[in-house]
């Protein structure tokens, strides 16, 4: 009875919001018609530049169903700003409240549905000095493929020192609705210890089956198990830790874990400032019928972490240390940590038996003086992402953190080539920043978008960025679009483990907090 009370719930949450937009959307066009649309300055000073908008729009191509990219100039150079959008039929409208374009949702997605496939030319001018300048006009190229609606990250302060307060979050990118999934007050039973809640993971993009963790007080796994909640204590005699890092199989009721024993230090002088490394790592798989957990590989001498499936369940990939030289193995970690290096591997799995075939190595980033983390292999089965560094397994700390790509061909492992062959990695220029950690790679349902979290701009908050994909090539990235440009400045949070959903979580908060009580 309960799953069936819950899936009318949430089948009902998703029709309330759902009607909510259909009321929003229907006020928005009567509202339109008084909405102020600044006039074009009629003289302005030519300037052969793009102009330096925040967030970076220019030239980005986009899904058609994604929420208006509102951007600003500089309240510091600037004292107004007008933007003029030119849809491929040539119709036009313009936009401007001070330095900040905010454009009607109701009137965007018009415009984006007008330009499905196409291109939309946005001219900007702004007043400096009492002087309208204008720049060079841009493109907004429109996909035609969408993305999924919802996304949803866990908002923590940029640091790992200590925490007071920290929510997992869920966000129609359709739109700019952000809603809670869980939060670390509302169970925490000593405030001294404090509440811990991550790694939030879904099978197939879906909601009804789902988990996130608790740690310190009140600690647990929080599974969602065709709409029932559970909370789980996945420690057992013979595992490092209860799970960490997972991995739900994409049609079987099984999930993937690592174990870890992990810890952090904090440097002084050193610009990456925190180091996240393991002592101990495993990996097992938890069956959730049997409650039961399986040793799925345990070098006592390595390190093995980050467990994703592919997007059929028939292997399993994940990263794995390799040997520290011998003079430093028997050295504190703090004095080796720059020496930790992470391989891709995987192991073929069958459902049916639960077992796991031979290990076989996919990528050697070692030999590359480089570390893997991370992965993840597109639905189409044809590409698989990865975070990479220099060292360790936490890029998302390090500045030289990138999003590496690969086709998944017969030959492993993957980049094993001939003098003289054409690299086989994708070129992913347009997604990666500069000089900023960007990780947490992950592919939308329908493999058109990737999605990472960086630190770029400022290098002390992450951030979402989308990129557009198709036939190996990715387009340019494209920040998360907020209602006010401002946000993403004045939100002095991180957005960390990003996870496409096809559908929202139809469990408040409260019914979560309820698991905590039996």
């Amino acid at each position: 009875m309960r799953i069936i009370k819950l899936k009318i719930k949430k089948t009902m949450n998703i029709y309330i919001q759902r009607c909510s937009k259909l009321i929003i959307a229907a006020t928005m066009l009567l509202l339109t018609s008084c909405v102020h649309h600044p006039d074009v300055p009629t003289t302005s000073k030519e300037s052969n530049v793009l102009p330096a908008i925040f967030p970076d729009y220019c030239n980005v191509t986009v899904p058609y169903n994604i929420a208006p990219l509102n951007f600003m100039l500089s309240a510091e150079v600037y004292g107004e700003c007008v933007a003029r959008f030119t849809l491929p039929d040539g119709a036009q409208q313009t936009y401007g409240n001070g330095v900040k374009v905010q454009i009607s949702e109701a009137e965007w997605h018009a415009m984006l549905e007008a330009s499905k496939g196409k291109s939309i030319k946005v001219e900007v001018w702004g007043k400096k000095a009492g002087e309208w300048q204008s720049f060079s006009p841009f493109e907004i190229r429109v996909a035609e493929e969408p993305i999924d609606e919802y996304v949803s990250y866990r908002l923590i302060d940029p640091t790992y020192v200590a925490w007071s307060y920290m929510e997992i979050a869920q966000r129609n990118v359709t739109s700019f609705e952000e809603s809670q999934i869980f939060n670390n007050e509302i169970t925490s039973n000593n405030r001294e210890i404090g509440q811990c809640v991550n790694c939030h993971s879904y099978q197939n993009y879906k909601t009804d089956n789902m988990l996130f963790h608790v740690r310190l007080s009140n600690s647990g796994t929080v599974i969602v198990n065709d709409g029932e909640i559970s909370r789980v204590n996945l420690k057992r005699d013979y595992t490092i830790s209860s799970g960490v890092y997972p991995s739900w199989h994409p049609t079987e009721k099984f999930i993937a874990f690592s174990t870890d024993l992990t810890r952090q230090a904090f440097h002084t002088s050193n610009s990456n400032k925190i180091e996240v490394y393991d002592l101990e790592s495993d990996l097992i798989l938890y069956d959730i019928a049997t409650d039961s957990v399986h040793v799925v590989s345990n070098d006592p001498e390595l390190l093995e972490v980050y467990p994703s499936w592919s997007p059929d369940g028939k292997y399993l990939y994940y990263c794995k240390s390799v040997p520290l030289p011998e003079e430093m193995r028997d050295k504190d970690i703090r004095t080796t940590y720059q020496k930790v290096q992470y391989n891709l591997y995987r192991k073929s799995f069958e459902a049916a038996s639960l077992t796991f075939g031979e290990e076989e190595l996919v990528y050697d980033a070692a030999s590359k003086d480089k570390s893997v983390t991370l992965p993840r292999v597109s639905p189409d089965g044809k590409y698989i992402l990865f975070a990479q560094g220099q060292y360790g397994c936490f890029h998302i700390r390090h500045s030289d953190g990138d999003i590496v790509c690969l086709p998944i061909g017969d030959q492993l492992p993957l980049d094993a080539r001939s003098e003289g062959d054409p690299s086989p990695f994708v070129d992913l220029t347009n997604l990666n920043s500069e000089g900023f950690a960007d990780s947490y790679p992950t592919w939308s349902s329908n493999g058109s978008w990737i999605m990472c979290s960086s630190r770029r701009g400022d290098g002390n908050f992450s951030r979402l960025y989308y990129s557009y994909f198709k036939d190996g090539k990715v387009e340019k990235a494209f920040m998360l679009p907020q209602e006010d440009p401002e946000q993403n400045v004045f939100r002095l949070k991180c957005y960390n483990r990003p996870e496409f959903m096809i559908e929202p979580v139809g469990i408040s908060v409260e019914e979560f907090s309820k698991v905590f009580d039996r």
